[in-house]
């Protein structure tokens, strides 16, 4: 059975540093693109950042440009966002989500990705 568990989440000052984990069971992150995303209270989902399955392409929002890195470790099937210099506006549930390499290049919008974790919150507050 496929699998997404995000974990990582909490409370953090502006300008601080968290790193969330999308732990992935069930399927090869070598076939898979893995995609960040993100929903503030009252907003629509939006694409964050994603990694794809070979590892060697990762794109980003603009709003996260030079301030969030995604990596992925294949020996544990596990994908990181590295999240630092954050914002209040960068408050919102993290879901990481999965799609298989045949639907294309990247990851896809929110309502083209296939598998989804349940999310972690992300509270940036001082």
């Amino acid at each position: 059975q496929l699998r997404l568990e995000e974990s990582g989440g909490g409370l953090v000052q502006p300008g601080g540093s968290l790193r969330l984990s999308c732990a992935a069971s069930g399927f090869s992150l070598g076939h898979f693109h893995i995609g960040w995303y993100r929903q503030a209270p009252g907003k629509e989902r939006e694409g964050v950042s994603c990694i794809t399955s070979s590892g060697t392409a990762s794109q980003y929002a603009d709003s996260v440009k030079g301030r969030f890195t995604v990596s992925r470790d294949i020996t544990t099937n596990t994908v990181y966002l590295q999240m630092s210099s954050l914002k209040p506006e960068d408050t919102a549930v993290y879901h990481c989500a999965a799609v298989h390499v045949t639907v294309g290049t990247m990851c896809r919008p929110p309502d083209g990705m296939a598998y989804w974790g349940k999310g972690t919150l992300v509270i940036v507050s001082s």
